[in-house]
């Protein structure tokens, strides 16, 4: 693996601000909108915007089932490139290998034949880009985030959280979390699940991979321990 390791498991100070932010911001910015749907139908008919723009607001709506109840994605704060979709895609990986691509701000899982489920994500911000084969060590739901000595020292209002932040919605890790190792190492990177629709598509961690939390818990699902990962230069 290339780059360096972050000393906050793929997260610094930027991810307690962030987190402190979302517990006043969430529900404004995380409440489901299909404002302007009836604007787009013209005549009877739905244009292929409108048609898009439905169907995200399906895959993004609410997940209530969830130990904590998902809001819907305030998806007008994500740019149409980046939703879910089945694309293209050529490669000699095996179906079910992750593959990384922070130059675009992608994630694909393989499917074979060609084809690969792509999801926008956020990636490290320069300085903290890395690219190499890693694999699914370990896999968490509604993880318990720490964050390290270095990042205490740093900031020290993180020390509150030495013994661990429990899992929840102001979690940096999410619903889901997807940990990377190496030779049988823990690198300190993850793909974790992100409630911050406006990340999506920059790069703001200090090198883990961030997809919106309905995306992360679709591919979560189909992520058994031992997937390959590969992260491409950018």
């Amino acid at each position: 693996m290339d780059g360096r390791q972050a000393g906050a498991g793929g997260f610094d100070e930027t991810v307690l601000s962030s987190a402190r932010a979302r517990v006043l911001s969430r529900r404004t910015f995380l409440a489901g909108s299909a404002a302007g749907l009836g604007a787009l139908g013209l005549g009877g008919c739905v244009t292929a915007d409108g048609t898009m723009l439905a169907e995200a607001t399906k895959v993004y709506g609410p997940m209530p089932d969830e130990k904590f109840p998902i809001p819907a994605v305030d998806i007008s704060k994500v740019d149409p490139k980046y939703y879910r979709r089945t694309v293209r895609y050529e490669t000699k990986e095996a179906p079910g290998t992750i593959v990384v691509d922070p130059r675009n701000y992608y994630v694909y899982r393989i499917e074979g034949d060609g084809s690969a489920t792509r999801y926008g994500a956020n990636v490290g911000r320069d300085g903290f880009l890395w690219s190499g084969d890693a694999y699914v060590g370990r896999k968490s739901e509604w993880a318990t985030w720490t964050p390290p000595k270095e990042m205490i020292r740093r900031q020290p209002e993180a020390a509150k959280y030495a013994r661990g932040m429990p899992g929840g919605l102001d979690n940096p890790l999410g619903a889901r979390t997807l940990h990377l190792y190496q030779n049988g190492a823990y690198t300190l990177y993850t793909i974790y699940a992100s409630s911050e629709p406006e990340s999506i598509g920059s790069g703001i961690t200090s090198g883990c991979v961030g997809l919106l939390s309905q995306d992360m818990i679709h591919l979560y699902a189909r992520t058994p321990v031992k997937t390959k990962v590969v992260v491409l230069p950018a």
